[in-house]
């Protein structure tokens, strides 16, 4: 499948690769990016500029609120997929209004530009953080998700409900995905793999949270991006494919995990840096951190089930890959 894509948040860490590898599919890719200054705007340009030395990218650098309806107006995509969103657990305590401009009212102009648009996908980022409270592991899309532990994931719960009634009542067919702990290449500063292995490289100590007894579904960037190409082949239809799909009764929508299905321990994923450094880590042990969970692990029974099984780069192969792109961003390091 190729066409027209509109891919909002297309220089952030996801977007970035998906654009790219839309591009190298056939797809038009159309891309907009606040490029806002969360983290340093030199990464999100380096990727930017990557991508438009591409054939078929065409870029709108600009906030969602500012004329995206008239963008997927002129261009009325075959798919939209919106990433874009104010991101990070620990943030949303300090800033929470910035999450409410970008997560609410950004994702309520994307919802209007698919309702004037009719793209035959709409494709939407939600989060592992949506299971909040719960403790039953795997986590399944038909779990409840009515307990955030984070303003970012409050957040991302109010998008999937934004979402269905848009859904339903215009017939648009969604699919919302929650992402689990994605890493690779061109990541984000704010995140862990980033911090650690700039600090392990130049011999700081690094901040591990709840002593180090911690997992998460680490989930490799290409192995995400893989998921999320074959899901818009897979709109929603009217059939659910099992007692654990979460097809709406009443609307084409549905709720689907992308992640490896198998936790990693804190304290492998920090040997695995120090393996792909060849150094030590100096560990600065702290308690949990609020609006933080011990561990994610994703059920991925249901989009195996509608795209078959993915790729899933093993946690040591990822890393390295990561802190290679690391040491060629950083020059000396």
């Amino acid at each position: 499948m190729s066409g027209k894509v509109l891919i909002t948040g297309a220089a952030g860490f996801i977007g970035f690769h998906l654009a790219r590898r839309m591009l190298a599919d056939g797809w038009e890719v159309t891309g907009l990016d606040g490029m806002t200054a969360y983290y340093d705007p030199k990464l999100k340009e380096a990727r930017l500029a990557i991508l438009q030395a591409q054939p078929g990218f065409h870029f709108h650098r600009t906030m969602l609120e500012d004329g995206l309806t008239d963008i997927a107006a002129d261009l009325r995509p075959d798919v939209i997929i919106h990433l874009a969103a104010q991101a990070g657990v620990r943030y949303s305590i300090d800033a929470p209004r910035s999450y409410v401009q970008a997560n609410l009212i950004g994702t309520h102009e994307v919802l209007e530009a698919a309702h004037a648009c009719k793209p035959k996908h709409l494709l939407m980022a939600s989060t592992s953080s949506a299971y909040g409270a719960n403790t039953t592991m795997p986590y399944a899309e038909t779990d409840r998700a009515t307990h955030p532990l984070s303003f970012y994931a409050a957040t991302k719960i109010a998008n999937e409900a934004m979402a269905h009634s848009y859904a339903h009542l215009f017939a648009i067919p969604t699919t919302m995905f929650r992402f689990f702990t994605v890493y690779g290449p061109w990541g984000r500063p704010d995140m862990a793999l980033f911090k650690f292995t700039r600090a392990i490289l130049t011999d700081e100590p690094i901040d591990v949270y709840n002593h180090g007894d911690m997992k998460r579904d680490f989930t490799y960037v290409d192995d995400l991006v893989e998921g999320i190409i074959r899901l818009t082949r897979t709109p929603p239809g009217t059939q659910p494919v099992g007692a654990f799909d979460s097809l709406s009764p009443v609307a084409p929508f549905r709720v689907v995990n992308i992640g490896n299905g198998a936790p990693v321990a804190l304290t492998d994923f920090i040997a695995a840096i120090e393996a792909a450094t060849q150094r030590t880590a100096r560990c600065h042990l702290l308690p949990m951190q609020p609006g933080d969970v011990p561990a994610t692990w994703a059920d991925a029974r249901l989009i195996e089930t509608l795209v078959g099984p993915l790729p899933k780069t093993d946690i040591r192969r990822g890393v390295e890959l990561f802190v290679d792109w690391f040491r060629s961003w950083n020059g000396s390091l």
